[in-house]
């Protein structure tokens, strides 16, 4: 085996490490943490009958403003509806605004 070419594996295979790295530092993308948050108030029956695709999909749909009446969620209760338009009209996401929806 010719230990030439073993060492110029390795010598690319860090140098990509490092790229891969560095870009990962640079270039990650930011989650709205309310997305995660919506969706652990909402009932989980990720039965769509709110017309989106299950429970994550509608808290994304809130969360962006294409939603914006809770009561879309048929499983849940008004408690869960207070709770969740009450969180999505006080609590500002990243850009420091808040998301308008009724229940």
């Amino acid at each position: 085996m010719n230990i030439s070419a073993v060492l110029s594996l390795v010598a690319i295979g860090a140098v990509l490490g490092c790229i891969l790295g560095i870009a990962n530092k640079y270039l990650v993308v930011e989650e709205d943490h309310r997305i995660a948050d919506v969706i652990e108030m909402l009932p989980g029956a990720n039965c769509g009958g709110c017309g989106y695709p299950g429970c994550s999909g509608f808290a994304n749909a809130l969360v962006e403003g294409e939603a914006t009446k809770v009561s879309a969620c048929v499983v849940s209760n008004q408690e869960t509806r207070e709770k969740v338009a009450t969180y999505l009209n006080e609590t500002p996401g990243p850009d420091g605004k808040a998301v308008s929806v009724t229940i």
